[in-house]
C-alpha cells in the first residue's frame, strides 16, 4: 500500500508564487484531500473544471474491493477547491460498479 503523506506536504509551483492554481495543481490537491478524507484506494482524477471562486475536481475511487476485480464498487467525489487550493467542501456523487462505465449501473 502507499505511503499516506500529508495534504501539504508539496506546494506546487503556481501556489508558493501566489499565482492561480493550475487544473494540474488543484487535480493533484483534490486527489490528495479526497483519498486522505475517504481513505478509500484512488483510481484516479475523473474531471477538474474551474469553478466561480477555484476548482471542482471529480476523483474516482475504490469503495469496495471484491473478488473478482471486475466487480469491484467504485465512487466518483466531487471536491470544491478555494483558489489557492484549500478544500471548500468535498460530497459522493456517485456509487457504480466496475465495468458499468456511463451505462446507468449506478448502486
Amino acid at each position: 500500500m502507499a505511503e499516506r503523506r500529508p495534504v501539504r506536504e508539496r506546494e506546487p509551483a503556481a501556489k508558493a508564487s501566489r499565482h492561480p492554481l493550475t487544473a494540474a495543481d488543484a487535480a493533484q490537491f483534490g486527489l490528495r484531500q479526497i483519498t486522505e478524507l475517504t481513505e478509500k484506494d484512488p483510481e484516479g482524477v475523473a474531471g477538474v473544471e474551474p469553478a466561480e471562486d477555484g476548482w471542482l475536481v471529480t476523483v474516482d475511487v475504490v469503495e469496495d474491493h471484491r473478488v473478482p476485480s471486475s466487480t469491484d464498487v467504485l465512487a466518483s467525489y466531487e471536491a470544491e477547491l478555494g483558489p489557492d487550493g484549500d478544500l471548500i467542501a468535498y460530497r459522493r456523487v456517485r456509487r457504480y460498479a466496475r465495468g458499468s462505465g456511463d451505462r446507468g449501473g449506478d448502486i
